[in-house]
């Protein structure tokens, strides 16, 4: 069952713009390797349980993964040859806001190699272009 809230103030969104680079979520914090985005726009909540799977195939048991975007936003869309007027459409599906930068999956307790083969995999399903990134040592 892909992600989605359990409930909502409302039901229907406005489409907004994603705008400047990702200030907050760029960083790797729950594991040690993580997969970066490199463009912005929306991730769709199949999209994001088709990576989860995929990973969890990857790492076959081994280690811990994190999931750190949500599908908050609602996307709407109206059937097919309607005339105008008539308002907005239904809720289709669900979707994460990207910015450029944001880390999308993370894992924890499992080798570089391994770590790198799995999140390659994730990465190709990934509508937007990732990259492999890996914690920062801490300082002090």
């Amino acid at each position: 069952m892909a992600l989605m809230p359990k409930r909502v103030k409302f039901r229907k969104s406005q489409r907004g713009k994603v705008k400047g680079n990702a200030c907050r979520g760029n960083t790797v914090s729950y594991g040690e390797y993580g997969l970066q985005t490199l463009e912005g726009g929306w991730l769709s909540a199949q999209t994001i349980e088709a990576g989860r799977i995929t990973l969890a195939h990857g790492i076959r048991g081994e280690g811990k993964m994190f999931i750190r975007v949500f599908p908050h936003k609602s996307v709407t869309a109206i059937p097919l040859e309607t005339r105008m007027g008539k308002g907005k459409g239904e809720p289709e599906f669900w979707a994460a806001v990207l910015k450029p930068g944001m880390v999308l999956f993370e894992l924890g307790g499992v080798p570089e190699a391994t770590a790198r083969a799995a999140l390659a995999k994730v990465a190709y399903k990934m509508p937007y272009k990732c990259r492999f990134v890996t914690r920062k040592p801490s300082v002090g």
